[in-house]
């Protein structure tokens, strides 16, 4: 190899490195911001009940078969989540709540009437499927599962409880 082209040769691998720390330097979310996402996007401007109460279900779809199985995965599944929940700017007095209640739920906090809820929708909305078994109201959310008609006993929104989480 000639010295004109020792230049040419040691551009293909430079590039390539280049690339690769290109694609380091590109944000990929870990588990705990993806679930501080949710709850931020979801219950932020409510309590620490409601921030829990999503983070539960959050948990509950990771656990079963019907869902993705990581925290990021259920967060980032199109038309679950808010509008924007992986892409949006987090700001405000609000983080440093939003923060602490994802630790903590990641950490195994669970709201205690939770259950095995996998689905939550404004305390406003009223949905006219009669499937919804509703659990609990909180940071409004209506929390539910969905069950055969038959089986539902609870059809509409409980009022809302709060204060039961935290310490």
């Amino acid at each position: 190899m000639t010295l004109m082209n020792r230049p040419a040769a040691l551009a293909l691998p430079l590039l390539v490195l280049l690339a690769a720390c290109g694609a380091r330097m590109r944000h990929h979310p870990d588990e705990l911001e993806c679930m501080e996402r949710a709850m931020y996007f979801e219950s932020h401007r409510s309590s620490r009940d409601g921030l829990i109460a999503v983070g539960n279900v959050v948990m509950n779809r990771v656990a079963s078969d019907d869902f993705p199985d990581t925290v990021c995965g259920v967060v980032s599944q199109k038309n679950q989540f808010a509008p924007g929940v992986m892409t949006r700017e987090m700001t405000g007095p609000s983080t440093a709540l939003v923060r602490e209640a994802a630790l903590s739920v990641m950490h195994g906090e669970r709201h205690p009437m939770i259950a095995d809820a996998q689905f939550f929708h404004s305390s406003a909305y009223r949905a006219s499927y009669n499937n919804m078994h509703y659990v609990l109201s909180t940071g409004g959310n209506a929390f539910y599962e969905k069950r055969r008609p038959e089986a539902v006993t609870q059809p509409f929104p409980l009022p809302p409880v709060e204060g039961l989480t935290g310490r």
